[in-house]
């Protein structure tokens, strides 16, 4: 197998103090609580399909009510029992306590920029109001609760400066409510938009108001669960009762679609990008603002598009159409037949992660090998420079604009914590401009990244970190975190818990398995529909390389994904529980047959398909998690939910915990952790987010039969 070594080097700090540890000792194990079964059998395509746990979907019920009482109370013990899991927390505090920053956006010559002074439950923004003054606290959402649940969702900045915009969300729940700001008095404006979800705002050229999306708030029953169809598109302008915003478009024969704004740069047309479900594929129409007429720019469902910005009067936008790996297009507004449209760049060999437009050039961040690369080109593409990198690693977030003559952006890898770094187009050298200062020496860490064969031959990428002086001795404690879907790419995400775990000796082990965008739109449809099995499949080869590279063997193997990565681990469970001695699904689509029934769940039949289907009923049935718990000897499991997840919502985990509690005939414990006003994991305070990578550490440890150390 081809090994890269990636080098990755920053600014150090103080060495790390040897661990000790203690003789192993295993927490006590009463016996998982009963959960009430009611049968249930439903006829589905000539198929009996039990769900004795159905009442769990009630999530306001009482009988669901006393089940999340008791098996909180059952997992928390589980986990308070492990000795000194209070070590490893202080250890993690300790790596999180930094100060850091992101890359700062310019309004009218100012700046704006979120940072947190190490262990704030939420980022702070700030402004810089000149380029000599201090910064100053424009927006502190730590004040907004007492317990750091409510969290900004996004803002906008209006295009003069003297307004912000800015959504808020409570307890990790998808819904939003925007309100305004005027930045040179700080006060509150009367203005409140309500029910918004999926949305962002955008303003209009002279900061009259902003456009936005909703949908209709929730009548009966509970609102985490409800169905969210036909999602409407405002304008609002300020000063008026929402109430009063004037209605911009709605499809009344589309219950599915939805709708994000955007302004072009010349101020004359309004983009409307209507989206079905989680499809990347867009259509999209164009309303003139002189006459507000609306028609169609892209009319069907084919391809993806993004807005980059304006030349010569035509559109740019990045798209994979007649290109998996993306490709940038100019469409005229006035033909925009595709017989009409110029390509501006060509399909590379690197799939697109992101285009901006800055100091009237196209900056493109590409993939290589699920590695960060930017290359800046003219507006006729024409390539102009290729930037020199911090390191191998991920870049995110590109600030600048049009007029301006700076490049800001973050760059992080699996060892670096988030930089931010300014390229100026005037010279051609990446510099840094707002590094943070760590408790810990990054060079004494390695990332390395290996290709390994997956069952059907593919060949997969593959990023494995760990402590200088690791023995592959067969026997490290390994985590191994995959997602594997809509079309997200898992780029190299820096967390200072990973480098607690590394500390403690522990493998940290990152498959770029198929679903996501890492080799472009191809890679993404490996895994629909009747395909999620290469997911699968892609993550089992990934845990044999390790085992069969001497990293380490399946009774130190550990096995963590979140949302669709959850859905990965129930499968693993399910399929492969040989493979792992821990398995941890968390806020995961577990019941594959009625998923679609909840909130936007609907939006996922895009990327798995629906049991309403009889052809998409065969394979979903095949592998849904909740359906195929057997009686049999699992891995310890500890199932990860929240009470306010509105995206998956918890019913799935509860009903799979209580699955495979009453089917466990091993002796392996499997727990429930929920977490309390907490969503599907947006806006989490910073202590609770250190609080589960604790518990994540401390029950896989337990599992493994090995002691958590009592000093780091």
């Amino acid at each position: 197998m081809k090994i890269i070594k990636v080098v990755l080097t920053c600014a150090t700090l103080a060495a790390l103090t040897a661990c000790q540890t203690a003789t192993v000792s295993e927490p006590p194990l009463p016996a998982a609580p009963k959960s009430l079964q009611q049968p249930l059998v439903e006829q589905l395509h000539g198929v009996a399909v039990s769900d004795p746990y159905r009442y769990l979907e009630e999530l306001d019920g009482a009988k669901t009510k006393t089940w999340v009482q008791v098996q909180r109370q059952y997992g928390d013990n589980y986990l308070a029992s492990i000795a000194n899991r209070d070590v490893v927390e202080k250890r993690i505090s300790q790596l999180w306590d930094y100060p850091s920053s992101k890359a700062p956006m310019i309004a009218t010559g100012r700046e704006f920029y979120f940072a947190n002074n190490g262990l704030q439950s939420q980022d702070v923004l700030y402004i810089k109001r000149s380029a000599n003054a201090e910064p100053q606290v424009l927006l502190d959402p730590n004040g907004l609760s007492a317990d750091g649940t409510i969290a900004l969702s996004d803002i906008a900045i209006s295009p003069d400066g003297k307004t912000l915009a800015y959504g808020t969300s409570v307890s990790g729940s998808d819904w939003q409510t925007w309100q305004f700001l005027d930045i040179d008095s700080g006060k509150l404006l009367t203005d409140k938009l309500e029910w918004l979800k999926f949305t962002s705002a955008v303003w209009a050229k002279d900061g009259s108001g902003v456009w936005y999306a909703r949908y209709e708030a929730p009548t009966t029953g509970n609102k985490m669960e409800q169905v969210n169809y036909y999602q409407k598109l405002y304008f609002h302008r300020l000063g008026d009762d929402q109430s009063q915003d004037r209605l911009v478009y709605e499809r009344k024969d589309q219950k599915e679609w939805g709708f994000a704004p955007s302004l072009t740069q010349s101020g004359k047309y309004l983009l409307i990008s209507s989206w079905q479900g989680t499809d990347p594929r867009s259509r999209m129409f164009i309303q003139d603002l002189s006459t507000l007429k609306v028609s169609a720019l892209i009319p069907e469902l084919e391809s993806a598009y993004k807005y980059i910005g304006d030349r010569d009067g035509k559109l740019l936008f990045s798209t994979d159409n007649q290109a998996p790996n993306g490709r940038i297009i100019a469409i005229d507004p006035n033909n925009p037949e595709p017989t009409h449209w110029q390509e501006v760049l060509a399909e590379g060999q690197f799939p697109i992660a992101e285009v901006k437009m800055v100091n009237n050039a196209l900056v493109v961040v590409s993939l290589k090998d699920v590695l960060a690369d930017i290359n800046v080109y003219d507006l006729n593409g024409q390539l102009q420079h290729n930037l020199t990198l911090p390191g191998a690693g991920r870049v995110r977030s590109l600030q600048g604009k049009r007029s301006e003559g700076s490049l800001f952006f973050e760059f992080n890898s699996y060892l670096q914590p988030t930089g931010v770094y300014r390229y100026d187009f005037d010279g051609d050298q990446v510099k840094p401009y707002a590094l943070p200062e760590v408790a810990f020496n990054p060079e004494d860490f390695t990332t390395e990244q290996v290709f390994y064969t997956s069952k059907d031959g593919t060949r997969i990428p593959m990023l494995i970190s760990y402590k200088n002086g690791l023995q592959k001795n067969g026997a490290n404690p390994t985590l191994l975190y995959a997602y594997g879907g809509f079309n997200i790419s898992i780029t190299p995400r820096f967390s200072p818990a990973n480098i607690a775990w590394m500390e403690m000796g522990g493998v940290y082990a990152v498959p770029n398995i198929r679903g996501g965008s890492e080799y472009g739109e191809a890679w993404h449809q490996a895994a629909l529909f009747e395909r999620k099995q290469n997911v699968f499949d892609d993550y089992y080869a990934a845990a044999q390389y390790l085992i069969d590279n001497n990293y380490t063997n399946s009774s130190k193997m550990g096995a963590y994904g979140r949302s669709n990565g959850g859905l990965l681990m129930g499968a693993a469970l399910t399929q492969r529980p040989d493979l792992f001695a821990a398995v941890l699904p968390a806020v995961g689509v577990l019941d594959m047959l009625r998923f679609h029934k909840f909130t936007i769940g609907w939006a996922w039949v895009a990327e798995y398909g629906s049991a309403d289907n009889p052809e998409q009923f065969d394979f979903l049935y095949k592998y849904s998690p909740y359906h195929n718990v057997s009686k049999r000897a699992y891995p310890a499991t500890m199932v990860m939910t929240a009470d306010h997840d509105d995206r998956v919502v918890p019913s799935h985990s509860f009903k799979f915990t209580a699955m495979l509690q009453q089917q466990q005939t091993g002796n392996a414990p499997v727990i429930a952790r929920i977490e309390n006003n907490a969503g599907h994991g947006a806006g989490k305070p910073t202590a609770m987010r250190i609080a589960e990578y604790r518990d994540i550490y401390a029950f896989l440890m337990a599992s493994f039969n090995q002691p958590l150390p009592t000093k780091l």
